[in-house]
């Protein structure tokens, strides 16, 4: 197959960098406010060498200044960095304008080989005008991946696509690079298929609305923004990444690419032959990296090798974690996880969330409702029966109120010079849920050093932790501008109205007819309240496009006036003029805010848990963020809708290489119902990051608190845990090589084009695909196949095959309780033959080896194992498996000892055998089973250490 995805249009400064903002307005200067008259570069002075080239572009006429003053000289690089990876940077000579700093995100050193002449991508240009454009060495015929040429794009002047929002026309398609204001755009093949350009919730779903086939097209904006999950808008993250999966309907093959950018436009204009994307960004330089696959999964690969590969997990870490806002006090913490264990529902770890703080402060515990030495006793507890603990952090730091208030993270910051700062040189004071609050200046040479002695003291007084949640980091605030200047500090303190009554429930519940408790049957009546055949859905509501008339909206301050979903980029965050260390300001920088407290928190554990891996969830995301942390969707909504829109969140961190990722199951805003949570906590077990967290007044929705959702979690968390060898060595991977861990359809099946829209199931890894039931009064669920008939599906639970219909849609049956997951052929699973009830007990438990062999009778699988725990990561061991023409091969190589045993080898797919022998010995008790062409051989106690096989005649 024919497979490339050209990278990252990493635009390392205001592309990335959160540059896509407002900036004031210099009324002196008369923006035109139209790009119509913009003249482009030209390019001279070029330097060729063995790693690229380097050359001058001059602006080809008179400044147009349509956002900004434009910039006359630039300076464009372009390096070969590798076989797969093309680097172009485009930025002003004179260095003037802003940059991510080194410190933030490193960048690649310049490579030691020459690839200019073997690089399968090749860099294009036209001298006059300057333009560029990307093919491949090999497929040179084909349209270009990247074209910036107006020659390949529609005539203009385009009017708007939105008419109520003039900022939506295209008016010119030349080089715009302005002070303020930069412009680049390529054309597209026709409805080619889009995915990233995050963090967002997309209507459209996984793929992206490029204005074909019905769509209207996609206006994505990268502001990091602390609101409730909203459709179609900027959200906590920034990740101007996007694949382009391309399909040659010819010749039945498929390609990609991939970019990024700010206010990224994603359009198709009437009558154009072409689609289109273009980068609208406010400040910084252009600085792109194309790479060239040649599959999905390895294109996100060269992407993670220029930003860092994801941290390494603890194996804890892929355990059960229950949270919720509403553990008022400790012994509530206490009846949590005894009636989890009464239930048999495994907890690996509890959660609080902001009530555990005294006033709201972060570092502290209530000293009645949580006292220090009452929460030690209970942590301690929870470590000697394996089990874990993990507190709130939020990103604002309390004001003392008056010279009698103690809160030494604030006095320690003031002395040591660490908070964000007004123009003037005052603290930049906000407001959130302690009242008057500081934030940490992350450029200071001395937060680090405070944010770890915080972090120690807090654990010192009680609070031992094994992970830290990070929340409110994009950062979010409940006034606008250095609210709390000037102002008596005594007379505003923690915010108290906090605790009001949650009415909102699922679709298809009606509380008024059935009341409160959310449960599926009362009385023996169903409480089912939706039409027979409904599929309606509750849409939580998007804000149009054209905002300048809307209510408490104000885009019109800066010269180009980014779609941002707050309205003014001064709501809900720090103002922009808010200044850091270095004379960074928030216009600049905003965006990476929450990656540096993640770095900071990150090093910090590392130093109070030594030896031991972190363990991070964070809120607010940026390039190179999984470095540092894994990643909570947000605060969603209990709703139907919001379980399915949790796949597309999944799917999309993966290609931000944060693969530690998942959504508040059941969901967090609104009240869930017994049939929503039955369904949602089998779904997010088949997720990486596996979590139950609600808001404070709503229905509680811990598992235990239905019977069905209990049955519904034991099943599905015996099921994940069985699989962890899996899922913990597909994150090795990840970690040491990029590779997604959970995979759209299409990326292991590129050429069957009815996958690429499928966000409804995905894949853990290659094997594993998962179909959940994302309706309610659901008893079947439709899935499709993949592999055209051509793959071989058995059922994870009966292994029964799957009887699918080639390319469309299977039903399948889903009653409650059971969520649908099939073994894909070829495969050889290790598993836990004995799901604990933590994973540390599964851990300790024996092995068995899952083997779905292929019509041609082959399979094959592979295992990462260590200790789970030690950082940097210790000895290792990687075992083989492989199977063909009836034996099965197990390889081992590594240092690390593997204790546990493989117990049971079960191979599916096998002619019933006369003879079976494990090492060179007959075997007298297997067993085969006809139905399912299963041979099971058990009591094996076979040493992981070494090599072993498996022979059956």
């Amino acid at each position: 197959m024919f497979s490339l995805l050209l990278g990252a249009l990493y635009a390392l400064a205001s592309t990335v960098s959160g540059v896509a903002s407002t900036t004031v307005r210099r009324t002196a200067t008369p923006y035109t406010a139209n790009v119509t008259d913009c003249p482009g570069y030209t390019l001279g002075l070029l330097r060729e060498s063995d790693i690229g080239l380097t050359a001058q572009l001059t602006l080809a006429g008179p400044a147009c200044n349509a956002f900004g003053l434009d910039i006359s000289d630039l300076t464009i690089e372009v390096t070969y960095q590798s076989q797969s990876t093309l680097h172009v940077k485009i930025y002003d000579t004179a260095n003037q304008q802003f940059t991510i700093p080194e410190s933030v995100i490193a960048r690649p050193a310049p490579p030691t080989t020459s690839y200019t002449n073997g690089s399968d991508l090749i860099f294009n240009y036209d001298t006059t005008p300057f333009a560029f454009w990307i093919t491949r060495r090999s497929d040179s015929d084909a349209m270009p991946l990247f074209d910036t040429r107006t020659s390949s794009l529609p005539p203009t002047p385009i009017p708007p696509f939105n008419a109520s929002d003039p900022s939506t026309a295209f008016d010119g398609f030349p080089l715009v690079f302005e002070d303020q204001y930069l412009q680049l755009t390529s054309a597209l093949p026709y409805g080619t298929n889009i995915y990233g350009l995050g963090e967002v919730i997309a209507s459209s779903g996984f793929r992206r609305d490029i204005g074909t086939d019905g769509g209207v097209g996609t206006i994505q904006t990268h502001w990091n923004l602390g609101v409730s999950d909203p459709i179609d808008q900027n959200l906590y993250g920034s990740h101007p990444i996007y694949i382009e999966h391309r399909y040659n309907a010819t010749t039945g093959k498929a390609s990609a690419s991939g970019f990024r950018g700010s206010d990224i436009f994603l359009q198709t204009p009437p009558s154009s032959k072409v689609s289109l994307i273009e980068y609208r960004m406010i400040g910084g330089i252009l600085d792109f990296y194309f790479f060239s696959g040649p599959s999905d999964a390895e294109v996100i690969a060269q992407y993670g090798s220029i930003i860092g590969y994801p941290m390494w997990q603890p194996a804890w870490g892929f355990g059960f974690h229950l949270c919720r806002w509403g553990y008022h006090n400790i012994s509530d913490d206490r009846e949590n996880v005894a009636q989890m264990r009464a239930a048999g529902i495994p907890l690996e770890v509890q959660w609080n969330d902001i009530d555990l703080y005294h006033a709201y402060r972060d570092f502290t515990t209530d000293p009645v409702s949580f006292p220090g030495d009452e929460v030690r006793e209970f942590i301690q507890e929870l470590a000697a029966n394996h089990q874990h603990y993990i507190p709130i952090v939020d990103a604002a730091i309390a004001v003392t109120r008056n010279s009698t208030d103690v809160y030494d993270p604030y006095t320690r910051g003031v002395e040591e010079d660490v908070w964000i700062k007004n123009p003037d040189g005052s603290l930049y004071i906000a407001e959130v849920w302690p009242g008057y609050t500081v934030f940490p200046d992350w450029f200071s040479e001395n937060m680090l050093s405070v944010w770890t002695d915080s972090l120690k003291n807090w654990s010192d007084m009680g609070v031992e932790f094994s992970g830290i949640w990070l929340d409110m980091n994009e950062p979010s605030t409940f006034c606008s501008y250095s609210c709390g200047t000037g102002a008596n500090f005594s007379s505003v303190g923690p915010l108290t109205d906090v605790s009001s009554v949650v009415i909102g429930y699922p679709e298809c519940y009606n509380e008024t007819l059935w009341g409160p408790s959310g449960n599926m049957t009362i009385n023996g009546t169903s409480t089912y309240s939706c039409a027979a055949n409904s599929t309606t859905m509750t849409m939580i509501a998007k804000r149009g496009v054209g905002a300048s008339s809307e209510e408490d909206v104000d885009l019109n301050n800066p010269p180009y006036a980014i779609h941002n979903a707050a309205g003014s980029l001064n709501q809900h965050s720090l103002a922009t003029n808010a200044t850091h260390s270095g004379g960074y300001v928030d216009l600049d920088v905003h965006n990476m805010f929450g990656l540096m407290e993640e770095k900071a928190t990150h090093l910090a554990i590392q130093s109070i848990l030594p030896e031991k891996r972190p363990f991070l969830i964070s809120r607010s995301t940026f390039p190179s963020a999984g470095k540092w942390t894994g990643h909570w969707l947000g605060d969603n909504f209990s709703k139907w809708q919001y379980m399915y829109l949790n796949i597309q969140g999944v799917l999309q961190f993966q290609i931000y290489q944060i693969p530690m990722v998942g959504a508040d199951t059941c969901g967090f805003n609104d009240n869930t119902d017994e049939e929503l949570c039955n369904r949602w906590m089998q779904l997010s077990a088949f997720t990486p990051f596996y979590r139950n967290h609600n808001t404070n007044g709503a229905l509680p929705q811990e598992p235990y608190r239905w019977e069905s959702v209990a049955d519904a979690s034991r099943i599905a968390i015996a099921a994940r845990y069985a699989m962890l060898p899996y899922w913990y060595t597909l994150f090795a991977n990840s970690s040491m090589a990029g590779l997604p861990p959970v995979r759209a359809l299409f990326y292991e099946f590129p050429d069957e084009p009815e996958l690429f829209t499928v966000d409804r199931q995905w894949l853990i890894g290659s094997d594993i695909l998962v179909t959940p039931v994302l309706t309610p009064g659901a008893t079947t669920v439709d899935g499709i196949f993949p592999g055209r008939g051509s793959v071989i599906w058995r059922d994870w639970y009966t292994h029964a095959v799957v009887n699918a219909t080639s390319g469309q849609n299977t039903t399948l049956d889903a009653p409650i309780s059971h969520i649908n997951v099939h073994i894909r052929d070829n495969s050889a699973l290790l598993l836990h033959q004995e799901p604990g009830y933590t994973i540390y007990e599964t851990r300790e438990g024996p092995y068995s080896l899952l083997v779905s062999l292929n019509a041609a009778g082959t399979a094959f699988g592979t295992a990462y194992v260590d200790d789970g725990i030690s950082f940097p990561p210790g000895p290792s061991r990687r075992l083989t498996f492989q199977a063909a023409e009836g034996t099965l091969t197990i390889d081992s190589k590594g240092e690390y000892e593997i204790l546990q045993m493989l117990e049971t080898i079960t191979v599916l797919g096998v002619q019933k055998p006369t003879q079976v022998s494990f090492q060179g010995s007959p075997v007298d008790g297997w067993t085969y089973k006809e139905a399912t062409e299963e041979l099971v051989v058990s009591n094996t106690s076979a040493n992981l250490n070494g090599q072993a096989t498996l022979v059956w005649r």
